[in-house]
């Protein structure tokens, strides 16, 4: 199993920011770059136009949690920067798990899921 790591230098989030595709939805946008690596790095940024720390807080656990579970679905070598929008503030798990979902296909990144 792939083990994913987060972005958290200023200057990878610019670098996919810059050289990366971007797709939207109404609650997420999502940044793709690749990144010549074996395994995908995950960066979620959320604005404090979203809210006060606990929505914000929140909404990145509901984003990171959403790719855990989904994480087989993705392909490797990618930098992915998510960035929440103003109407994900009070969405459920399942609004945020498939908004991510929707994006993943957008950008075609996703493989069928394994099963066993």
């Amino acid at each position: 199993m792939k083990k994913s790591e987060s972005l958290k230098k200023n200057e990878d989030f610019k670098t996919v920011y810059k050289t990366g595709k971007s797709y939207a939805n109404k609650y997420l946008v999502m940044y793709i770059a690749e990144n010549n690596l074996d395994r995908n790095r995950i960066g979620i940024s959320v604005s404090k136009k979203v809210g006060n720390s606990i929505v914000r807080h929140r909404i990145t656990r509901l984003v990171r949690e959403s790719y855990r579970l989904h994480d087989d679905m993705f392909n490797s070598g990618l930098d992915i920067v998510i960035v929440a929008r103003g109407n994900a503030k009070g969405k459920s798990y399942k609004e945020i798990e498939s908004a991510l979902l929707h994006l993943g296909k957008l950008h075609g990144i996703m493989r069928e899921k394994i099963s066993f």
